[in-house]
């Protein structure tokens, strides 16, 4: 099946996420602007990284978990058997909650990825223009060789960005990226997402309302139903999602009356 509309990046048809008989996201229609950020909001255990995950097919790890519906990436069912998931994984990158850099110097956490995945360009350059695209080589550029580990948190972060840059993805998916950062460090993770959305599509998890109304151009609002399944109750242009929701319950959530 096609998809022929070149403005989304993703697009998902009755998508549900399944751990063995526990539909654990159910029927997920929304369709991902391309270089536009987009925010999934909604209370905790709603699914929201589980969603997350599935854009990527990180959810192939968990045992038993397995989806129906469809997920597009340029009108190509990702979950198709033609489909290599670690070739879907380099085009649609992640950065996680804390920062995870690897137990290596600060040029090796860039350069090991794009080495695996066969880059055979110039390795300083991708280095240092991976790290430019996230902010960090002015403060690192005279320390390439130390550790990783020396880094604040929140250069930490930017560095797991620059790592998920320098395998040159199309889409980059973050999961609650500033929550274990204080607030300097989170305003410039912010500021970097708008510069990095001038060449990538970003998908957010955050539950952090501001920083949805602050950072995104759309936001999916999920919410729990009465089979304890997360879903999208509301798909829109985050200006509207935040003013004028459709439905009560997205109201009630942005303006902190929600439980």
């Amino acid at each position: 099946m096609e998809n022929n509309n070149n403005h989304y990046s993703i697009e998902t048809k009755d998508l549900c996420i399944l751990y063995g008989g526990f539909t654990a996201v159910r029927n997920v229609n929304i369709k991902v602007e391309k270089q536009k950020i987009t925010a999934i909001i909604g209370p905790s255990g709603c699914g929201k990284s589980t969603l997350l995950r599935a854009f990527n097919r990180m959810n192939d790890f968990v045992p038993n978990s397995y989806v129906t519906g469809e997920i597009f990436l340029h009108g190509q069912n990702l979950y198709s058997k033609q489909v290599d998931p670690v070739e879907a994984r380099r085009k649609i990158g992640m950065v996680f909650q804390k920062p995870n850099p690897f137990p290596k110097s600060i040029y090796e956490n860039i350069a090991w990825g794009a080495r695996i995945n066969g880059f055979k360009g110039k390795m300083d350059e991708l280095v240092e223009q991976s790290l430019r695209s996230a902010a960090l080589w002015d403060e690192v550029k005279d320390k390439l060789h130390q550790s990783a580990y020396a880094l604040s948190g929140g250069q930490q972060q930017r560095l797991c960005i620059a790592r998920t840059i320098a395998i040159q993805p199309e889409i980059i998916l973050m999961d609650e990226p500033a929550s274990a950062l204080d607030p300097i460090s989170t305003l410039r993770i912010e500021d970097l997402m708008q510069e990095l959305k001038k060449n990538y599509t970003i998908i957010i998890v955050t539950h952090n309302m501001q920083q949805a109304a602050r950072v995104s151009d759309y936001t999916a609002m999920m919410m729990i139903d009465d089979n304890r399944s997360g879903g999208v109750i509301e798909f829109d242009e985050t200006k509207k999602i935040f003013t004028r929701p459709s439905d009560k319950r997205t109201e009630d959530y942005v303006t902190g009356r929600f439980g």
